[in-house]
């Protein structure tokens, strides 16, 4: 059986998988229940400054986008970071942790952009136990406004400054929380790293509305007939994420910095592709608030079985495998040719796939043949966009199969070279014909 044990920058738990600092995890009660259901690790809900604590809307926090079968795809969240008290928070952490000392506990810190600030609370929380901390560089809504989240996590001056801060006033792992709502995600990791960050973690929320009422005209979640821009999260935002998480761990200047992935896991499937895209460990917030805490057993199951039926020992043998495999467009083959297949047995005649190459791609599959309705693919005017294959409802109908070197393409009319070949030498870049004069 697969070993599931994970060791991410020294802070061990019996799995990958940890909640996300987010409402699951605000307060000793959900995080004591979540440890039950099976998660090996926890991020504390972020905790703010000493003093009076912030102060959430007292209505809806979340939009919602859902698919046609009402699944929800995304949240856009605008509640904040802990309205609670911060040594209640605090001595419930400790208690936590000394009861579930197998079980990661990270506190996510949030404060002003001050020295003194970030001085003062570390040593409170390294009190508690706590396996590390995550600095929240990420939250778009609300704490951006005054000064902190994705207000710090946009400057990667701010974010080198504080990480500094924090290495210099705590022996605790330090995990740097960034925000997607950037240009270029890898240039706050490198700021991170050169602050001397442990690891980073991402993404956090991608700002956004997620809809308005048409009858109020007030964004949703409405309160009082007034909306916010919010954090949104979930299954939409994985693609995001994973890019992402890529480009941190194939460029060349993050290249080997920890990474634990967040955005829209909610299978073992979704954390499999983190993993092998380079992420140490994942984070999940929406799935269990959508699911439940229990979610968990399944990830831990299905990656178990995955892994022992592709022969993986342990999760060193699966992490950043995917990593090598990712590349820049100009360097993909342009030699390698592609065909659409359609199965006729398992073809149903809704003709989605002849629609959609009719109207919107390359006229390149049949609605008749010989008078019978009959869809086929015209591999005369197939390109291999694969278009058909995303809109047939019907799963492996429509596949994509490689020509083998030597054969012709009939739409080129050319023989498919068994050379590799790119864009930085084709003959149609004018930077390769600027070279080669």
């Amino acid at each position: 059986m697969a070993d599931l044990r994970n060791n991410f920058i020294g802070i061990k738990s019996p799995n990958p998988f940890w909640l996300a600092s987010a409402p699951p995890t605000d307060k000793a009660y959900n995080v004591e229940r979540a440890f039950k259901a099976g998660w090996g690790g926890v991020v504390w809900k972020t905790l703010g400054e000493e003093g009076p604590p912030v102060v959430n809307v007292n209505g809806p926090r979340y939009g919602a986008i859902w698919g046609a079968d009402r699944r929800l795809l995304g949240l856009n969240n605008i509640e904040l970071i802990t309205d609670r008290d911060l040594y209640t928070n605090l001595r419930e952490m400790k208690q936590v942790k000394m009861n579930w000392p197998d079980r990661a506990l990270i506190a996510s810190i949030m404060v002003p952009c001050e020295e003194n600030a970030w001085k003062a609370i570390l040593p409170l929380v390294e009190e508690t136990g706590a396996d590390g901390i995550e600095l929240n560089f990420g939250c778009p809504h609300g704490m951006s406004e005054r000064g902190m989240g994705a207000a710090v996590g946009q400057v990667p001056e701010y974010i080198e400054m504080v990480v500094r801060w924090c290495k210099q006033y705590t022996r605790m792992p330090v995990i740097t929380k960034l925000t997607p709502n950037i240009a270029d995600i890898r240039k706050p990791a490198r700021a991170a790293k050169a602050g001397g960050t442990d690891a980073v973690s991402l993404i956090n929320t991608i700002n956004s509305i997620t809809s308005v009422n048409l009858d109020t005209f007030s964004p949703e979640p409405s309160i009082n007939g007034k909306g916010s821009h919010g954090g949104y999260c979930g299954p939409a935002v994985k693609p995001i994420a994973l890019n992402m998480v890529a480009e941190i761990a194939r460029d060349p200047e993050t290249y080997g910095l920890p990474i634990s992935g967040i955005g829209g896991i909610t299978t073992w499937r979704d954390a499999a592709e983190f993993l092998v895209l380079g992420a140490g460990n994942v984070q999940v917030c929406t799935a269990a608030m959508t699911y439940g805490f229990k979610v968990v057993q399944e990830m831990i199951t299905g990656l178990s079985n995955w892994m022992d039926t592709k022969g993986h020992r342990n999760l060193d043998d699966i992490c950043g495998r995917a990593v090598p495999n990712v590349s820049d467009w100009q360097y993909l083959n342009l030699n390698y040719i592609a065909k659409a297949r359609i199965d006729q047995d398992a073809c149903i005649q809704c003709g989605r796939c002849h629609i959609a190459c009719e109207d919107t791609s390359h006229q390149a599959i049949t609605q008749f043949v010989d008078g019978v309705r009959r869809f086929e693919v015209m591999e005369d005017e197939c390109v291999g966009c694969n278009l058909c294959v995303n809109v047939c409802p019907v799963q492996d109908c429509i596949t994509m199969v490689g020509l083998e070197p030597g054969t012709l393409d009939e739409r080129t009319g050319k023989v498919v070279d068994a050379n590799y070949a790119n864009w930085t030498t084709h003959p149609n870049n004018p930077m390769a014909r600027q070279a080669a004069e």
